[in-house]
């Protein structure tokens, strides 16, 4: 019986050039570039949390838009076409963020109460809302949590609500709603309560002294894009060595056995040469063609309204669906689930043809069409190019929301105009919203939409051309 093992071993080896033992199996050659395929699709949302990590961390002290480990940062402007950090960013909110590193410490976010739309988002390294807090949770009156790691055994605070997350990188993201830049000044005071800091010194009452960051030009990329040109080497050791501190999960046991045999998985080494000669056309292939693979093995996600499609559940609570969870983290990394949004996207006209720019567009609400929502929520149409930025445009509007100062028809109904330049009609002014002269795509945002959107009773209007 040895001596068999050992003349298949040696087959093996002959064959796919890497070395076999009884207890691991190579991957036949012609599964290969599924399996390099699935461990992909599998570790890219933790790339890209830990890429968007090193970037929003790139600082020594925290500003606006960054802040080391551990510490809160708060935007202080409105999203405009410059923010290239995340895309499909929403224009109705300010964020406020933290990255966290729990290998060595437990931390305390306090979120407070408000007088609007104010949600805290907990994320772990692989995109899945463990804690919603604030608008949209289940129980809006808890405000104090204790966010642990994995290897976490210390006691819990009796005042606090133990939120025991799987990995040691995690995301806390709060959305404040806008009302506008006259409004900013009470967003500032709402984000200047939310609060952060170590267990020991929530515990001691001693005032918490963030220790300073530290800066590398090497990680001023855009992350989007910095994880979409890296190496297989770089990509799959980069997952590697990530799921070492952010296990994987249980329910991925199945998935973690199948693609380890290409050599990734926690603690591993990756190979490049399994995957061939062709080894750099056939990856350039497959990242090129990631968004339209992802979206064609997601339909049964898709939910139609009009001409307006958008991803139901289980948005930020994937479980197994790998490729779903893939396709999120592309096009709009660190959604919600859909209790709090949904985000219905067009990208055609009722007709099926696709948005372009040397085109003008309307989009009709009748009379109380407009997006139905719970006492805190919201809407917002928002446009974008087709690389999934906000559109540069010399009025900086990015988007018509349930907060602007539109012109409404006679009989009530609405009309926004999308479309280069400004309309001829100046009453129309403020319902004018700026496209790119290519090919570009809209989203409407549903913050905490009522049930009449899920039920089908509630559809959006249609898009179409103008006369």
């Amino acid at each position: 019986m040895k001596k068999i093992t050992k003349i298949i071993c040696l087959f093996l080896s002959l064959l796919f050039l890497t070395g076999c033992t009884a207890s691991q199996n190579e991957p036949k050659t012609e599964s290969i570039k599924e399996t390099i395929y699935d461990a992909y699709v599998y570790a890219f949302p933790l790339v890209l949390v830990n890429a968007t990590m090193e970037k929003m961390t790139n600082t020594v002290e925290p500003t606006t838009t960054q802040a080391p480990p551990n510490q809160l940062f708060h935007s202080h402007n409105l999203a405009n076409a410059s923010a290239k950090d995340v895309v499909t960013l929403n224009t109705d909110t300010l964020y406020s963020q933290a990255f966290l590193d729990l290998s060595d410490t437990a931390m305390v976010f306090v979120m407070p109460k408000a007088d609007r739309f104010c949600s805290g988002e907990i994320m772990d390294a692989y995109t899945n809302a463990v804690k919603i807090t604030g608008s949209g949770s289940d129980n809006p009156d808890q405000t104090a949590f204790l966010i642990t790691g994995p290897d976490y055994s210390g006691d819990i605070p009796k005042d606090l609500v133990h939120v025991a997350m799987p990995t040691n990188m995690a995301w806390i993201l709060c959305r404040v709603l806008s009302y506008g830049e006259a409004d900013l000044d009470n967003v500032y005071a709402i984000q200047n309560n939310i609060q952060l800091l170590p267990l020991t010194n929530y515990l001691s009452g001693e005032a918490y002294i963030p220790a300073k960051g530290s800066y590398s030009e090497s990680n001023n990329f855009i992350p989007i894009e910095h994880v979409l040109q890296m190496t297989p080497a770089e990509f799959f050791n980069t997952a590697n060595q990530l799921m070492v501190a952010n296990p994987p999960a249980s329910a991925d046991q199945a998935m973690i056995e199948k693609i380890s045999v290409v050599g990734v998985g926690p603690g591993l080494e990756f190979d490049p040469a399994i995957l061939g000669d062709s080894r750099q056309d056939e990856w350039n292939t497959m990242i090129n063609d990631l968004s339209t693979t992802l979206f064609n093995d997601s339909q049964d996600f898709l939910v139609q309204m009009n001409n307006w499609r958008f991803f139901g559940e289980p948005v930020a609570e994937f479980g197994t669906e790998y490729d779903y969870r893939a396709l999120i983290a592309l096009n709009g990394l660190a959604a919600n689930p859909v209790s709090v949004a949904i985000y219905p996207n067009a990208s055609t006209t009722s007709d099926g043809v696709t948005f372009d720019g040397t085109n003008n567009y309307v989009i009709h609400f009748d009379k109380e069409q407009l997006p139905p929502t719970k006492d805190t929520g919201f809407w917002s149409i928002t446009a974008y190019d087709s690389d999934n930025f906000l559109i540069d445009n010399p009025i900086n509007r990015y988007s018509i929301n349930d907060r602007s100062a539109v012109t409404y028809n006679q009989d009530g109904s609405l009309d926004l105009l999308l479309q280069t330049q400004a309309p001829a009609d100046a009453t129309m002014a403020n319902n004018w919203l700026p496209i790119s002269a290519d090919n570009f795509h809209l989203y409407l945002r549903i913050y905490l939409p009522q049930e009449s959107v899920f039920d089908g009773s509630w559809q959006p209007p249609t898009i179409k051309k103008a006369e």
